[in-house]
């Protein structure tokens, strides 16, 4: 089989136009870029949002189990379910992440799918796109500018200069950024101090651009963003430095969702893509809210495991949204239950049943997890070439153990006719659900004290028996009551590797002390980031980064994209 960018470079898509019809869009409700990308105009969007004639469709929330080095393909089952129910001539919408250059450059790849069930065009998607992540890193650095500038001009607001919370960003993974001192060469270029970057999608302008309602509900959270502390130990804000004006001016177009399609001409609307393992890990609300109400399903997803990912779309993104989904899928594969099973990835093509019974353990904690949010997923089995028919029935039997429907997946290789019968169990499924009235909820209450919900999460959703503290960590959670942020929920950054903070505790660990290393407020976003581990906010390359095979021609056709 080719490789995705080739099967991508071999599309024949639609012009955006045509696809935009498919959902009662016209061309003059897009600003386009290009034949093949679009945004929705600011003017729609206000339609879209205020006419009572949008109707809310159904939402499909696609998460998997934890990831290993084996692949899952969460977002080729996304992209193969939505495919699938358009062949079953339902009116469906996809909205992803954008996906960001540190992965597609590192390790990871890019985030459009893979094989046959693919957003388009791949190449454009995963690197450039419409140049919003480019603003976030622009607006984010603006900022920072801005914070040194008026330090350097007399320092009116009484930064503590070692307090400075705000970090500058770049989108792409440079481990040599975590820890730098600025400022050096004299006074004429500031005072030097040691600065930190976050790689952009970690950045608290990413997760206030997803979480944001529209341009000015973004002005309002940025305004509220702490980025320092003065002499006397209170919070300086954006809104202090008159900052507020200037990044929106940067970010007025990133904010408005962009429109592609799958391969098979399903609408995809891609837009934001905070990281899971150290942001909160799904689209904008305003592309879901919009897709919503163009559609009558839409299938979302939520980054890495449902660990990181469903937990924060459940705690973070529903929570703020008001928007929870009305079926969930879980994604698993047969190479990942084995590696959970003490498989050694060159060993992965070998029949082996022991090792999936033993990691299906992994896959049972993430459905006990899923039901402590009120939701019974659906196990979509994402089937790969080297799966045998056995080993697949004896993952449907564990799924049937756990009363779970385990369906199986052939969209990489099949498209949308691969993913039928998981799109007629989804639309079971939610009309199930609304015969039973089945209410998804968040874990925790907002009322519940920032290290109880810490707890909360570490002891319920990663199996922990204990959590325990570093005293800058005390120290900070102590401080963030005191100023009023005692009631923003948490967003948990550590591995995605592991249900737990250790990457190489596979399966489903338990009993174990989880570690909270530092916090860290998002204030403009409305959470509070509890680091754990080794889990850092600016990523490295590997040894042999995928920045090495990619390449392009003389016609501008890329190559080693993956």
């Amino acid at each position: 089989m080719l490789s995705d960018i080739e099967i991508s470079n071999q599309a024949k898509p639609y012009t955006i136009n045509t696809i935009a019809k498919r959902i009662n869009l016209t061309y003059k409700d897009l600003e386009c870029y290009g034949k093949y990308k679009a945004k929705v105009t600011r003017a729609k969007l206000r339609e879209i949002m205020t006419n009572p004639k949008y109707s809310n469709g159904k939402l499909i929330l696609v998460t998997a189990l934890t990831p290993t080095s084996a692949g899952e393909g969460k977002s080729t089952v996304s992209i193969g379910l939505a495919d699938a129910l358009h062949r079953l001539k339902k009116n469906v919408c996809l909205s992803l992440r954008e996906p960001s250059l540190g992965p597609c450059f590192g390790i990871k790849g890019g985030a459009t799918g893979g094989g046959m069930s693919q957003i388009v065009p791949m190449d454009e998607i995963n690197l450039n796109f419409t140049g919003d992540i480019h603003a976030i890193t622009a607006a984010n650095n603006l900022l920072s500018a801005m914070i040194d500038n008026h330090i350097k001009f007399g320092n009116e607001l009484d930064f503590d200069i070692k307090k400075i919370r705000f970090r500058r960003c770049v989108d792409l993974n440079d481990r040599a950024l975590r820890e730098v001192t600025i400022a050096q060469g004299g006074t004429l270029n500031g005072s030097p101090r040691t600065e930190h970057f976050n790689i952009s999608v970690a950045s608290e302008i990413m997760a206030i651009l997803c979480l944001a309602e529209d341009l000015s509900d973004l002005k309002a959270k940025i305004n509220q963003m702490v980025i320092g502390e003065n002499s006397k130990g209170a919070p300086i804000y954006a809104k202090d430095l008159r900052a507020t004006g200037a990044m929106a001016a940067i970010l007025k177009d990133a904010i408005l969702p962009n429109l592609v399609q799958t391969l098979e001409r399903t609408p995809a609307f891609v837009h934001g893509g905070p990281f899971a393992n150290i942001a909160h890990g799904t689209s904008s609300i305003i592309a879901a809210r919009t897709a919503l109400k163009l559609s009558d399903y839409v299938v979302t997803e939520a980054g890495f495991g449902a660990d990181l990912g469903a937990e924060k779309f459940f705690d973070i993104f529903g929570r703020k949204s008001g928007l929870f989904p009305d079926a969930v899928v879980l994604v698993a594969t047969v190479r990942a239950l084995k590696m959970h099973g003490g498989v050694k990835k060159e060993d992965l093509s070998e029949e082996n049943i022991d090792a999936i019974r033993a990691g299906f353990a992994n896959l049972r904690k993430h459905i006990e997890n899923l039901r402590q949010f009120g939701v019974e997923p659906i196990v979509a089995i994402n089937r790969f070439t080297s799966d045998s028919i056995r080993e697949l029935r004896v993952v449907q039997g564990l799924c049937l153990q756990e009363d779970v429907e385990g369906v199986i997946s052939e969209g990489w290789e099949k498209g949308g006719e691969g993913c039928i019968d998981l799109a007629k169990s989804v639309i079971k499924r939610i009309k199930l659900n609304q015969k039973l009235n089945n209410k998804p909820h968040v874990l925790y209450e907002d009322s519940l004290p920032l290290k109880a919900k810490i707890e909360k999460i570490a002891t319920t959703i990663y199996g922990a028996k204990d959590v325990s503290y570093t005293a800058a960590a005390e120290a900070e959670l102590g401080k963030l009551t005191e100023w009023g942020y005692g009631d923003l929920p948490i967003c948990m950054a550590k591995t995605q590797n592991s249900i737990s903070h250790d990457k190489n505790l596979l399966g489903a660990p338990s009993g174990y002390i989880f570690p909270i290393t530092e916090i860290r407020l998002s204030a403009g976003a409305g959470f509070v980031v509890a680091l754990s581990g080794e889990i850092s906010t600016m990523p490295g390359l590997p040894k042999h980064p995928a920045a090495m095979d990619i390449d392009v021609d003389d016609n501008g056709v890329i190559s080693g994209l993956f």
